[in-house]
């Protein structure tokens, strides 16, 4: 019995250390300021509080590495002027 729950914690270790070395997903948020009224909802429904007013008050993304793609911003826009997407990684240098 002892030996089936050390395999077990050993195995559940294994998976936690791959789990650590996985990637973590990007995301890019795209605003279309034409649509955009400057509620500034998207602002205040960020969890991580990088959307920011610029100097028209229309939002600007200011460190986009620190999305997480929960797409708060994109589902509560009245205006349907976000667009939230995940950044997809090239597979080459040399790819445009």
């Amino acid at each position: 019995m002892a030996e089936k729950s050390a395999a077990k914690k050993q195995s559940c270790a294994q998976k936690s250390r791959k789990a650590t070395t996985k990637k973590k997903k990007q995301y890019d948020v795209s605003f279309y300021h034409d649509w955009c009224k400057a509620c500034g909802i998207c602002m205040a429904f960020c969890p991580q509080k990088i959307i920011q007013a610029d100097k028209n008050g229309k939002p600007a993304i200011s460190e986009m590495e620190k999305c997480v793609g929960c797409r708060f911003c994109e589902i509560h826009c009245p205006d349907f002027a976000i667009t939230v997407s995940e950044r997809k990684r090239n597979r080459r240098q040399n790819d445009v």
